[in-house]
Parts: C-alpha cells; structure tokens; sequence
C-alpha cells in the first residue's frame, strides 16, 4: 500500500469517526420532538438528495447488484440505528457503547471466512488493548454494570449489522464511484426505514422544521453526518482496508466525551484520559502490518 493512501484513508476515517462522534449532541436535541426512526429516516432522504445533486447520473446495476444494495441499506443505515438505538431504551448507555465498540472484531472474524482479509495476531493484539481503553471512557470515573439481555443482544446485534455492511461495502464498491455507491445504499436504507418510521405510529411534526435549531441539526446530520462521512468511510475502505478502517470505531467513544465536555460542560475523569491512551495505543498496534507484509507493500513504490 502506497504511504500517501494510507494516510489519506486515515484522515477519511478519522475525521469520520470524530463527526460521528459529535452526532450524538444534534439527536439528543433532536429527540425532543422526533422518534429515532423520524430522524433516521430524514437524515437518510436528506444524503440522497445531496448526492444526487452532486452526482446526478445513475447507477446501472444488475438485480445480483441491486440485492447486495438493499442488504447494504439495511445493515449499514436502517437495522443498524434501529437496533441501537432501541438498545439504548433497554439497557445501558455504557453498556451499548462498549457493546458497540466490538465491530472492528466483529469484521475481522467475518472478513476472514468471507475471503477479504486474513485475521492477524495485531488484530487481536489491538482489539484487545483498545477495548480495554472503550471501557475506561465509557465508565469515565464511574463503574456501573448492569446487565440486561433485551437491551444488550440488540446492541450486538448493532455490531453484527456494521461488520455485515462493511464486508459487503468491500464487495460491492470495489470498481464503482463511491458517491454513486454511498448515494445508493442510503436510497435503501431510506427505503426500509420507511416501515419502521410508520409501526411506530407517530405523527411527523412539520412545524419545527421552520426553525433554526431543528433544521441546523437536521443539515449536519443528513449532509454532514451522513452524506459526506458514508463516502469518506467508503472511501477509507478502499485505501485502507474494512479492518483496519473500521478500527477507527474504538476512538467513538472518547470523541463523544470530549464532544459532551465542550457543548455539555461533563467532566472528563483521569481514568477517561488513560482510556484514550490505551485506544489510541490498541488502533496503531492494530494498523501495524508484519514485516513481511510491509516488505511486500513496499516492493512497488
């Protein structure tokens, strides 16, 4: 791998990961008027629109392409938000967090009986350091475990979804546009979020759209947080690999705490602090290739 790939696929992914980490802030005020699936299912209309402004051509795709798409809506946007946040009324915030934070795991296993990408021991090695780091943040100076079946079986579910859409990302994106790639898996995932918007059976309350806070909140979500960072990470996939992009996952957490110290005024504990170490040490431990690996990446350049 080139070194000017690696390091663009890693600023895709870390910038990514530091505005998804931030997202929480804009659904938090957002949820005081509207259901998570009502969010979710705006946020998504709200990409495809902009991508396809920005894109404006069509994606010709066999039906063997266009199944692979709807799995990709479903996994990746509409499954995967549904569960976690429904895992969040259940269970835990720490405890979805951390759950979550398992996906890089997650697709190295899958990406390895599915053929992509070999499991190495750095993998392992990362995971383990940086998921020690995820459940210092995550505790951040208070240790609660409080377990509860319901809640935390859909946040793995959460993690499975994601590990799903990021080895089938790397199929089915290999040689098309990312924009027309991203553009039309959000299509999907609006499309099925659809279904879960109408069984909650809430009204979809128009008026606060008019106003500043709910329509800025709305724009970062859907073009920022959805739009832009799905290309980004889809992108990233390509440089990097889904491994170890997805390896950025363990830096959510502390990006949220240190998002809810600058807009919320929450403390960060010292113990925080030392998770953010030992994740920042377990994702370069995990970016790390063997040296015969290194050999051959470098053998072209």
């Amino acid at each position: 791998m080139k070194n000017r790939e690696k390091l663009t696929g890693s600023l895709f992914a870390l910038f990514t990961i530091t505005v998804w980490g931030s997202t929480f802030i804009s659904s938090k005020k957002l949820l005081i008027t509207y259901t998570p699936s009502q969010i979710m299912l705006v946020r998504f209309l709200l990409a495809y629109c902009a991508l396809w402004l920005l894109r404006p051509r069509k994606l010709a795709l066999t039906g063997k392409q266009e199944l692979r798409f709807l799995l990709l809506g479903l996994f990746g946007c509409s499954i995967y938000f549904y569960t976690e946040n429904t895992a969040l009324t259940y269970t835990l915030a720490s405890n979805v967090s951390i759950i979550v934070a398992a996906a890089p795991i997650f697709t190295a296993v899958l990406a390895h009986f599915a053929g992509e990408e070999r499991f190495r021991r750095q993998t392992l090695w990362g995971f383990l350091i940086a998921f020690t780091g995820v459940v210092l943040v995550v505790c951040n100076g208070t240790f609660i475990l409080k377990l509860n079946p319901r809640g935390d079986l859909l946040a793995l579910g959460a993690a499975a979804c994601w590990a799903c859409y990021s080895v089938l990302m790397r199929k089915a994106g290999q040689d098309l546009d990312p924009i027309l790639v991203t553009r039309r898996t959000l299509f999907w995932g609006a499309v099925t979020a659809v279904p879960l918007a109408l069984l909650e059976g809430a009204p979809f309350p128009a008026a606060p759209l008019t106003t500043p806070v709910v329509a800025g909140n709305f724009l970062f979500l859907g073009l920022i947080g959805s739009g832009l960072c799905y290309v980004l990470w889809n992108t990233a996939f390509r440089l990097l690999g889904v491994v170890a992009t997805n390896n950025f996952i363990y830096l959510n957490p502390f990006v949220t705490i240190v998002t809810a110290r600058i807009f919320l005024d929450e403390p960060i504990s010292p113990l925080a602090l030392l998770g953010a170490a030992l994740i920042t040490a377990g994702v370069v431990a995990a970016q790390r290739c063997p040296r015969q690996q290194a050999i051959k990446n470098g053998a072209g350049q």
